[in-house]
């Protein structure tokens, strides 16, 4: 498996918040963990696409059943 590193400027280009945003959201474990690289850090692409879905599933409501449309057959 191949996965690229994010360094910070990156992942706030991909997910649209601020530096200081994200790191919030890192301690309230409400996203992806760095990975340590020496004296840097950076995010493994695919967990911060994989936050971005599950954000995206969040803010669509779910479906709604045809029957429960008020749909009635012909």
């Amino acid at each position: 498996m191949t996965d690229r590193i994010l360094r910070m400027p990156q992942v706030v280009e991909m997910v649209g918040l601020c530096r200081a945003s994200i790191y919030n959201r890192m301690r309230d474990e409400a996203f992806p963990r760095q990975v340590k690289l020496g004296r840097l850090s950076g995010w493994l692409e695919s967990e911060v696409q994989e936050w971005i879905r599950e954000q995206i599933r969040q803010s669509r409501p779910d479906p709604i059943p045809e029957d429960a449309r008020g749909n009635r057959p012909s």
